[in-house]
């Protein structure tokens, strides 16, 4: 009889479990629905769109024409510098920005806060204002031209230091929030049992950063293999990445079918990078146990840190506020002298053909709406993914995570004349709407959020949520009370990097803005294609101002940040 219960019980157990994880599973893929909706219409069927238009003729896939763009000798050398500099990038990014990741986050100092937020600035200004920052520093008539006679312009040298320049916090952030969480005590341990300070770091600390390091490096690989705005600013005639030479195919040469077969190559690359990145993020998740950064942290002692720490701030201010001190002074030196006359003529519509239906500085209430409502967006749509993806499950779900990231790998300027020769008949006739633009904003915003949210979900106790669905609360209730107050500073960090990410979106937006509703990426690009001291002073000008607004939206997420570090950014 006792025999007969027991059983009984077991089966009433595995009946509840089975049931309680059928409607896990249905939960889940309820929060899916939505943004998996939105990445098919607005990324999936853009993309598959402009290359089924370059690869069909009268319906039938012309394959053969992969190996004959491949065998280009041009393309091959596209194909190789595309490569080479972004390993090249990567490895002069994590030379110089590591040691800047361990003075974050072992050191403890005043005004620690702020440069934290500066040297976040660059990576969320869009890459056009990169490439004109470095342009003034390393250009012709730039500060070192001027000094020295001494141009880099046109120089790979220009590109990897802009590069190094863009990506420097991807490094900083990733690297550094996760070794500020190291208990530095197994180190200390080490060196007690005589291991030299070197050996203690090579044996303890490196493995245990090696998933942090490896992230990071794919990330910031990620982000210069599909570099864009630097390279084409910087590059000249001479240089030209994969994503680039995307641009020119399609929209100076009008040739899809090459522009297609580039495409299908950056996708099966940057597939592969996020493959790996995937698991390197796992790995780092699954492995590691970490203690809270304030105990950490502390004042550099001895002539060795004192040493370091003055490298790194001299590195920030040779690296980072240069270029942007240049970008700054360069828009205040006008015709008559320092003053704000490149501002003042960024109010005035010039009517003599110029780049501009409107006043230049039009552009920045543009941008600013549209961020706005990209946020919403990209809030929405991350956040119903990172509920999704709370709990970790199996590869239809690791599955849908790397579909969240493809946007920031795939080509934004397939993805933005994609918008045109698809988003064109009803019911999706959007092509004159105001709101592509912030769509096309969203698709680069909505990874930020998941990344940002994601960490801080996984770490909400899950008896929390059981406990409320046991007293009757549905999943929305529970997701309203229980959840969003909780991560209710992550969403407002995701927000704010969301905001930043939008305004400087540039590969897809330039393709979609309209005349009469430039954004500022946009306009800086078409001011700097135009010949003339007053069109060269406005771009500084209008760089300026998308610095400033970048710069203020960072000191906000610094004040309102978590403590644990919220996603790796």
């Amino acid at each position: 009889m006792v025999l007969a219960r027991t059983e009984v019980g077991k089966s009433v157990r595995g009946r509840s479990v089975r049931g309680k994880s059928v409607r896990g599973n249905a939960a889940r893929l309820g929060l899916m629905a939505g943004p998996v909706a939105f990445f098919a219409v607005f990324f999936a069927y853009p993309v598959v769109a402009i290359v089924g238009r370059g690869l069909q003729i009268d319906g039938v896939w012309q394959f053969g024409r992969i190996g004959e763009v491949l065998g280009r000798s041009a393309i091959l050398r596209v194909l190789w510098f595309t490569t080479w500099q972004a390993f090249a990038s990567t490895a002069l990014t994590l030379l110089i920005a590591l040691p800047g990741a361990y003075v974050f986050a072992r050191f403890e100092f005043p005004g620690k806060r702020l440069l934290r937020a500066v040297v976040t600035v660059p990576f969320v200004l869009p890459t056009v204002v990169v490439g004109t920052a470095f342009l003034a520093l390393l250009g012709r008539g730039g500060l070192l031209d001027e000094l020295w006679g001494l141009r880099l312009d046109t120089t790979v040298w220009a590109i990897l230091l802009a590069h190094v320049f863009f990506n420097y916090a991807v490094v900083v952030r990733t690297v550094g929030g996760l070794w500020s969480q190291l208990d530095p005590r197994q180190e200390e341990a080490a060196r007690v049992l005589g291991a030299g300070r070197f050996a203690a770091w090579r044996r303890v600390t490196l493995p245990a950063l090696g998933p942090a390091v490896a992230a990071a490096a794919l990330m910031v690989f990620l982000f210069t293999f599909t570099s864009f705005g630097v390279v084409q600013i910087l590059g000249g005639p001479t240089f030209a990445t994969l994503e680039v030479e995307i641009y020119r195919q399609t929209a100076q040469l009008l040739d899809l079918s090459t522009a297609a077969v580039l495409t299908l190559v950056q996708f099966a690359a940057v597939g592969a990078v996020l493959a790996v990145h995937a698991w390197t993020v796992r790995r780092r998740e699954s492995e590691l146990r970490l203690v809270d950064p304030a105990q950490t942290a502390r004042r550099p002692r001895g002539a060795g840190q004192w040493t370091l720490f003055g490298g790194v701030l001299a590195t920030i201010a040779l690296l980072i506020l240069a270029p942007l001190g240049v970008l700054v002074e360069r828009s205040l030196d006008g015709p008559g002298g320092y003053g704000f006359d490149y501002y003042r003529a960024l109010t005035v519509l010039d009517e003599g053909g110029g780049a501009f239906l409107v006043p230049p500085i039009e552009a920045v209430w543009n941008s600013l709406r549209y961020a706005v409502v990209a946020t919403a967006i990209a809030l929405a749509v991350g956040g119903l993914a990172a509920a999704a993806l709370t709990r970790r499950a199996g590869r239809l779900v690791r599955g849908f995570d790397a579909l969240l990231m493809l946007p920031l790998g795939v080509s934004a300027v397939t993805v933005g004349f994609g918008f045109l020769i698809t988003l064109d008949e009803p019911p999706l006739d959007l092509r004159a709407s105001w709101i592509l633009v912030p769509l096309a904003q969203a698709l680069v915003g909505v990874p930020f959020v998941v990344r940002t949210m994601l960490p801080v979900l996984r770490a909400v106790d899950a008896r929390l949520r059981e406990a409320a669905a046991v007293l009757g609360a549905s999943p929305l209730r529970v997701w309203r009370e229980v959840d969003l107050p909780l991560v209710r500073r992550a969403l407002l960090v995701a927000a704010g990097f969301a905001f930043a990410v939008s305004l400087g979106e540039f590969g897809a937006t330039v393709f979609i803005a309209r005349p009469d509703n430039p954004t500022l990426p946009v306009a800086v690009a078409r001011l700097l294609g135009r010949p003339g001291e007053l069109n060269y002073g406005q771009a500084m000008a209008l760089s300026t101002i998308l610095m400033l607004v970048c710069a203020v939206a960072l000191l906000v997420l610094e004040r309102i940040r978590i403590d644990r570090s919220s996603g790796e950014f």
